[in-house]
């Protein structure tokens, strides 16, 4: 287990393996694939896009969407592109291409032609083949980029990439741990690598590929030190192997100075982190992701939810905003519901555009350097662990409980870490497990519980967790005593 670049002369005799994964790997043509790309437009570039962005203070607007049939992921497409003024575009693949079944994924698209109506949970990219995602490439005016939540994503890069889409989803922590029961770390990491390698091979070639590592994890009350380490470490293993444009991730934690607080240390740790490995030739931006837990029923509720995160999005500087809709407590929302959560943040985006909010502020900058003391701990477990390698030091932290993601499925997780609120809403730890902290942060954390606790006038205990849980869905950030 190394996190070293992969040769490509090596990666060839895999990659012949890869593609024989479902018939429509044996279209894959990697120089026509990289002259197409340089052909592009410039608008449907994703990397200049986050770049345009960064350069004129801009917060880019992505909705999540996928149905089964080409056609009607045009048309879903095409209604966000103008009725929801997306700026740039998702394609999210289906829940059995994630887990590489390709056959259900089959069954699942000739159920939907013969139904009349969506039977899969998103696009079924490998079975339509770089042609059939060429055409919707070729059909929206907006750059295009794969999101999913694939342990093993070789085969859906290869065609993905070589159909022309210009970013790319995921990473080998962030699309295992919160996502499968029983992949071990250390293959999810060598799949990754051969992602992360072929998306840097585009890069030499002259075709930039966006790679971004996904922040959230579970979405369930992520403390921002574990979140922002596993994006930091993702992304060095991506600028390893040859990706230069890097987009990390953050989700929306629901307290307004913590949020901020996070991102501002996420971009500031990176960059220190990447130019201390060596690497000086990337492009960082940051996107983040509205709230991703429970929503509200009422429609009213659930915008006031989307309208704080897009606030949160446009005062710390993020890049791009992932955006959520009305609908997020109902189910699959409608392409009506989706453009409107759209509608909603660039209201929000553009009232604050040109406000700033001063990082140097004694609570943001208190709640800050804890993040990045959090964060430093963490890091320099995982370099420890791994003798100087980070995928080695990732896969010995976790079986270690050095790395702990809250309410992951992952048999390869410990599961250790609870995270609940304190009394004014920042995310603190109930229980810190294994995790790496000085005495001085686990006391912290807990005279902050305590602080709580004396406020409810009920103990410390794991009911402050589930209610915390659930609070947002029930119009509080914390969970209370009725």
């Amino acid at each position: 287990m190394s996190s070293t670049r992969l040769d490509w002369e090596e990666m060839q005799t895999e990659r012949e393996q890869v593609l024989q994964g479902w018939p429509t790997g044996n279209a894959v043509r990697l120089e026509e694939a990289v002259a197409y790309h340089r052909a592009l437009p410039v608008g449907k570039r994703f990397p200049q896009a986050m770049r345009v962005a960064q350069a004129e203070n801009l917060v880019l607007l992505q909705p999540r969407a996928g149905v089964p049939l080409i056609d009607e992921h045009i048309k879903l497409l095409k209604y966000l592109e103008t009725e929801g003024e997306a700026d740039v575009l998702p394609t999210t693949i289906d829940a059995y291409t994630r887990q590489n079944r390709y056959t259900e994924a089959a069954r699942g698209i000739e159920m939907s032609l013969a139904e009349r109506h969506a039977l899969l949970n998103g696009f079924p990219a490998v079975n339509h083949g770089v042609d059939g995602c060429r055409k919707i490439v070729e059909s929206v005016g907006r750059p295009l980029q794969v999101r999913h939540g694939t342990p093993d994503a070789r085969l859906l890069a290869e065609i993905t990439l070589a159909a022309g889409f210009t970013s790319f989803e995921g990473g080998a922590i962030s699309y295992n741990i919160p996502y499968a029961k029983d992949v071990p770390l250390e293959k999810s990491i060598r799949d990754w690598r051969y992602v992360d390698r072929l998306a840097g091979f585009y890069e030499d070639q002259g075709a930039a590929i966006n790679r971004e590592p996904f922040g959230p994890l579970t979405g369930t009350l992520i403390p921002p030190c574990i979140g922002n380490a596993i994006g930091i470490i993702e992304g060095l293993l991506a600028l390893q192997q040859g990706v230069k444009s890097l987009t990390l991730g953050y989700g929306q934690g629901g307290n307004l100075i913590q949020d901020l607080a996070a991102m501002h240390a996420l971009r500031e740790q990176a960059h220190e982190y990447f130019r201390a490995a060596g690497f000086v030739d990337f492009h960082l931006t940051l996107v983040f992701h509205q709230w991703m837990g429970g929503f509200p029923e009422d429609e009213a509720k659930a915008f006031a939810v989307i309208a704080l995160g897009a606030a949160v999005a446009a005062l710390a500087k993020a890049e791009k905003i992932i955006v959520k809709t009305p609908y997020e407590a109902l189910g699959i929302p409608t392409k009506e519901a989706n453009a409107q959560g759209l509608r909603a943040t660039r209201q929000i985006v553009t009232m604050l555009q040109d406000q700033v909010v001063r990082t140097d502020h004694e609570a943001m900058r208190r709640e800050s350097d804890l993040i990045k003391s959090e964060v430093k701990c963490l890091l320099d477990a995982v370099w420890q662990a791994g003798e100087g390698d980070w995928a080695r030091g990732v896969v010995r932290a976790f079986a270690d409980g050095l790395l702990d993601v809250p309410f992951a499925p992952s048999i390869y997780n410990r599961g250790r870490v609870l995270p609940m609120r304190d009394n004014e809403g920042f995310i603190r730890l109930f229980r810190s497990g294994a995790l790496p902290f000085s005495a001085e942060i686990r006391d912290y954390h807990r005279e902050r519980l305590e602080e709580r606790a004396r406020a409810e006038r009920r103990p410390v205990g794991f009911q402050m967790v589930t209610d915390d849980i659930y609070a947002i869905s029930k119009g509080r950030l914390k969970g209370r005593p009725r």
